[in-house]
């Protein structure tokens, strides 16, 4: 699973995203992603992140073996 294939599927359940990934290892296996959306408003951290690997579609632990996750409310 490359970058870019990630931040498309978050974009399309995250529409309004700032979405921001990075390859750690450069071994393609290994990502952090910062995500910002007026979505995550009102969540807990786990439930954000939940929301975000929901987004990956079951991809998570499968085609994608790690990443690193950071989300903020985007405000306004």
């Amino acid at each position: 699973m490359d970058l870019n294939e990630i931040e498309k599927l978050i974009k399309e359940a995250f529409p309004d995203a700032s979405v921001e990934i990075k390859d750690l290892a450069g071994d393609g296996n290994h990502y952090s992603a910062t995500v910002i959306s007026s979505q995550f408003k009102g969540k807990s951290k786990i439930q954000q992140h939940k929301m975000v690997y929901n987004s990956l579609q079951g991809k998570m632990g499968n085609e994608l073996h790690a990443l690193a996750l950071t989300t903020k409310e985007q405000n306004g």
